[in-house]
Order: C-alpha cells, then sequence, then structure tokens
C-alpha cells in the first residue's frame, strides 16, 4: 500500500505536502503522524501503510521548512508556527468522525508534546517516539545558548550544523546511510530553529505534569541522538513508556519497528476501546 500524495495550504500561505494511507474496509480511528528534524514523511511510507493494514486512515504531512513543503529551510520564527500546522491538520482529520491519535518522532515528538500541553484542541491520544524533552549545556549547546539570541538578532537564517554519522540513526546502520543518501534531507537547522527548539524543550518540560490526555512513549535505550533520559518528564504522566533495550534513535525504522508499531497500535485499541 502505498500513501496519496497532495497538497495544501498553511495558514500562512505555504503549500504543505501531505501523504495519506487508507484501510481497505471502514476505518477504526484516525491518525496524524509528525516527523523528525531533517527528514520527511517519505520515510515512513511502511509506518504508514502498516497502520492503514490496522484499520487507521492516517496522515502525515512534511513539516514546512524540510521535505517537499514549502518555507525557507529548517526555519521557524516562533515554535507555534508548528503548532498551528498541527492544529488545522487535525481539525480536517476529525471530520472523518473517528477516535484521533497524534504520533510524534524526534522533533515531532516535541512538536506534538508541545502542541497537547498549549491548550490547543486535544487528539484522543498521544503517542511519541524518542521526544527531546531535555538537553546537556557542553560545547556546542551552552555555545548556542549564550551566544546564539545575538546571532540570530543578525543572522536568523545562520545555519548550525552537525557531521553526520550514519550509526546515529538505528543498529541498522543502512538505515543512516539511506538517509544520508536522501536528496530530500535538510543537513542543517537554522539559529532561529535552533533556539526556539530550545525554548521549547523548556517550556514543555516543565508544562507535561499538567498534561492530562492518554500518551504512550517509547525510547531506545541506545538512542545517540536524543539520550533516553530527554523523554524522562514524562515517566509520571504517561500510561506506558517503554525503553527498548539495544535500540537506537528512530525505533519505528528499526528492524523491530513494525511490531512496535503493533504494540502502539494494541494500546492505542485498548485506551479509545476501539
Amino acid at each position: 500500500m502505498t500513501a496519496v500524495v497532495d497538497h495544501g495550504t498553511t495558514r500562512d500561505g505555504l503549500i504543505q505536502l501531505r501523504r495519506r494511507w487508507r484501510p481497505a474496509g471502514d476505518a477504526k480511528a484516525a491518525m496524524l503522524m509528525v516527523h523528525g528534524l531533517g527528514e520527511h514523511s517519505g520515510r515512513y511510507e511502511h509506518v504508514g501503510a502498516h497502520f492503514a493494514e490496522r484499520g487507521y486512515d492516517v496522515v502525515m504531512l512534511d513539516n514546512r521548512g524540510f521535505g517537499a513543503s514549502g518555507g525557507r529551510r529548517a526555519y521557524v520564527d516562533s515554535f507555534s508556527q508548528f503548532h498551528d500546522d498541527v492544529e488545522d491538520q487535525l481539525a480536517v482529520i476529525r471530520q472523518l468522525g473517528l477516535p484521533t491519535v497524534l504520533l510524534g518522532h524526534s522533533l515531532g515528538g516535541l512538536i506534538s508534546a508541545g502542541y497537547c500541553t498549549g491548550g490547543r484542541p486535544l487528539p484522543d491520544a498521544l503517542v511519541l517516539s524518542g521526544p527531546p524533552l531535555g538537553y546537556e549545556l557542553e560545547g556546542s549547546e551552552k555555545i548556542l545558548k549564550v551566544a546564539g539570541p545575538l546571532i540570530r538578532r543578525f543572522r536568523p537564517g545562520f545555519e548550525v550544523r552537525d557531521e553526520f554519522d550514519p550509526a546515529n540513526y538505528a543498529t541498522d546502520i543502512t538505515v543512516g546511510e539511506r538517509f544520508f543518501e536522501d536528496p530530500l534531507r535538510v543537513d542543517f537547522m537554522t539559529i532561529s530553529l535552533a533556539l526556539e527548539m530550545v525554548g521549547e524543550i523548556d517550556r514543555v518540560r516543565d508544562a507535561v505534569a499538567g498534561l492530562d490526555l492518554p500518551t504512550w512513549v517509547g525510547h531506545g535505550d541506545v538512542d545517540r541522538l536524543v539520550p533516553v533520559w530527554a523523554s524522562e518528564p514524562l515517566e509520571s504522566v504517561a500510561a506506558v513508556r517503554r525503553v527498548y533495550d539495544g535500540l537506537g534513535h528512530e525505533i519505528l525504522n528499526e528492524p523491530v519497528g513494525l511490531d512496535i508499531a503493533d504494540e502502539m497500535a494494541a494500546w492505542i485499541e485498548q485506551t479509545l476501546g476501539l
């Protein structure tokens, strides 16, 4: 099963690519998936198709500034622009009249957790993969925190880059190797996005204590991009926080990724009575 691709427009006028996977029969629930930094929805064809086979009507956007969507690459003026896009797409999905799930990975996990702690219309359940709700002020992070606001004032599009390591994405190194060759990969983030992320992490880390929504969290214990401790703030509020021994950052792209998708779906179905 391959997604149907179409395009819409964000509330501030950007073209936005959308992938949709529909089940063969009646859908039991709707799902909006949100991808991570540098990537795009096309990396999740196998995941969207798998959820559709289980009866979910699945939509995934290319985030603004990434993939085939419009906008300056890896840039936002405000993190709330991501939330605007989630809110508008959830409103469309809710028109299906189905229970609705928001699933976010990595940066998408931060977007999703932030959305659900920001006073906006909520989905019925939240699923997070490797969400970054913490960071360490060492080396480049400390420089970013101190000098970043000044750099942003004069050069908001200044590009922040890290050396690419294909081993950072999954224990199966071919996942990272394929991503390295992906022509839609964005290999930097702007100083504006970087500082917005830091500010959002600080806000959400404090706000999740008030999260009143069924929540499932998964994290690989050898995650080299978002350390496993970064999702610990969700431990006390999530119905499930599952740490997977021996798995890397992209748990859904690991060899057992679709088994994990089945775990997510089983929890969703039990929680929502599907």
